[in-house]
């Protein structure tokens, strides 16, 4: 809607897709963006990218971090 060229509709739209997928899988977005691009440049496989999608991922929140930590 406010990008400048094609290309750039084309990123955001990209990047909403994946904020809104990690929301709809109950992940917090920032930090399922941040898994994705730590792990992204040693997925050499089809089997290894398709593990980082929002369905496949199981990140701990800072809520369950709390919890498992030990008072």
């Amino acid at each position: 809607m406010f990008a400048d060229t094609s290309k750039g509709a084309h990123a955001s739209a990209a990047w909403y897709s994946l904020i809104e997928t990690a929301k709809m899988h109950g992940l917090n977005p920032q930090a399922y963006l941040l898994h994705v691009l730590e792990h992204i440049a040693t997925a050499n496989t089809l089997e290894q990218l398709e593990q980082l999608l929002a369905w496949n991922i199981k990140l701990e929140t800072p809520a369950q971090n709390r919890a498992a930590q030990p008072s």
